[in-house]
């Protein structure tokens, strides 16, 4: 049995609407969080499958800037959550106008 690209395009776009529906719907911060990545990874995977049905090493380029997106996300992204967390435990989503000051 051999494996298509058809089928990690079918992966990708469930990974990619688990994700769209878990940030749409979950309020927990670090929740909305995971799913952004489950989303930019799904993505990563179209990138790849892509690349190697086209024998084109481009798909492969994108998905490392990506991943270097994807670390900025979390070195940014992760500090700020932490910090919401440590003043209020159990923060959603709505607590980020906190941050205004």
């Amino acid at each position: 049995m051999t494996i298509t690209p058809g089928y990690y395009l079918t992966v990708a776009a469930l990974l990619f609407t688990i994700g769209a529906v878990g940030l749409l719907i979950r309020r927990n911060t670090l929740v909305m969080f995971m799913c952004v990545e489950l989303m930019l990874n799904a993505v990563n995977l179209t990138f790849v499958s892509f690349a190697k049905a086209l024998n084109d090493v481009g798909g492969q380029v994108i998905v490392f800037f990506t991943l270097v997106v994807a670390a900025a996300e979390v070195a940014v992204g992760l500090g700020i959550i932490v910090a919401i967390f440590r003043r209020r435990p159990g923060a959603t989503a709505d607590d980020i106008d906190l941050l205004k000051g």
